[in-house]
């Protein structure tokens, strides 16, 4: 087993892992492989009898997995979450004892400028997490009907001043293609109105509804969630970690939901319905410690539910 320099610090870390309970000798996924901080922190429980699964569709972080972390325990797909069933299959497991996602976009993503998910840094709009497939952000911006555009912002960014940009986007893009970041930053920030109103950079939402919007990224979490309870053994659990209010509120929805007992009609009588599972962590937040030390946790949410029978 070797284990390379990995350089991240992944978000409730501690939390997680205690969460998931890991079974030594058990099967455990780890859904967006990122940089390894959650993928170590699980195997450093496992034995040598235990298993990670680990996901990612972004190929520079499945390199980077295959590269730094040596170990007969882990598996290393690369492949999209939601398609977790079908892999799992793949390699004979039927039943797993954990499984952990750590939402939205990466620290790496988002440091490197190439590829283009950040306003800080002028780079070639992409915004895919998956480079080898799948439409840019760049392809996107620059042929999208303005309608569909405004929708989009509104309705992954919550942005109010969303016609207005879409209008703006298309008026412009008229004059030449919309080619990087700080381009389309340029012309939101424009767009906006009130901007010291704003507690964020007034491109914050624009941007997070596109790149929700080209990786899919709400759809396949409400894929997944229907998936997931299915694939857990007696006992285990699965925790989510999300970045933003649109993420979080699917999560939640979709565990308090598993986790009711009043399913069967109001006319049936019975003396007692157990419930099948149980969620066993509502909005757990980093603490100041863990904000300090990296900005990124102070909007995650953690949420997790575990499966009773």
């Amino acid at each position: 087993m070797g284990v390379g320099r990995v350089l991240h610090y992944p978000v409730l870390l501690k939390e997680a892992i205690e969460l998931l309970n890991i079974k030594p000798d058990g099967i455990y996924v780890d859904g967006t492989f990122g940089r390894g901080g959650h993928a170590l922190a699980i195997l450093e429980k496992l034995s040598i009898n235990g298993r990670l699964i680990a996901f990612d569709r972004d190929l520079e972080a499945v390199n980077y997995a295959r590269e730094c972390i040596i170990d007969k325990r882990i598996t290393v797909i690369h492949d999209n979450f939601v398609n977790i069933d079908k892999e799992l299959e793949k390699l004979g497991i039927k039943k797993v004892d954990g499984i952990l996602l750590d939402l939205g976009v990466s620290s790496p993503q988002l440091d490197d400028p190439n590829r283009g998910f950040s306003f800080s840094r002028d780079a070639k709009l992409d915004m895919r997490m998956d480079t080898s497939c799948s439409e840019s952000a760049y392809e996107w911006i620059n042929q999208v009907d303005q309608g569909e555009l405004a929708d989009i912002l509104w309705r992954y960014g919550e942005e109010k001043f969303s016609r207005r940009i879409a209008k703006n986007i298309v008026e412009l893009r008229k004059l030449k293609p919309i080619e990087t970041t700080l381009e389309l930053a340029k012309i939101i920030v424009a767009s906006v109105p009130y901007k010291n109103n704003y507690d964020k950079h007034p491109a914050t939402r624009s941007f997070q509804a596109i790149r929700i919007f080209i990786n899919n990224e709400l759809a396949n979490l409400e894929e997944i969630l229907k998936k997931i309870p299915l694939l857990l053994n007696m006992g285990g659990r699965i925790v989510v970690i999300s970045f933003h209010s649109l993420e979080d509120r699917i999560v939640k929805t979709v565990f308090n939901n598993m986790a009711a007992t009043n399913k069967l009609p109001k006319w049936v009588t019975v003396q007692h319905v157990e419930a099948e599972y149980s969620v066993i962590a509502r909005k757990i937040k980093a603490d100041s410690n863990e904000i300090k030390q990296n900005t990124r946790s102070r909007s995650a949410i953690m949420r997790s539910l575990e499966r009773l029978k």
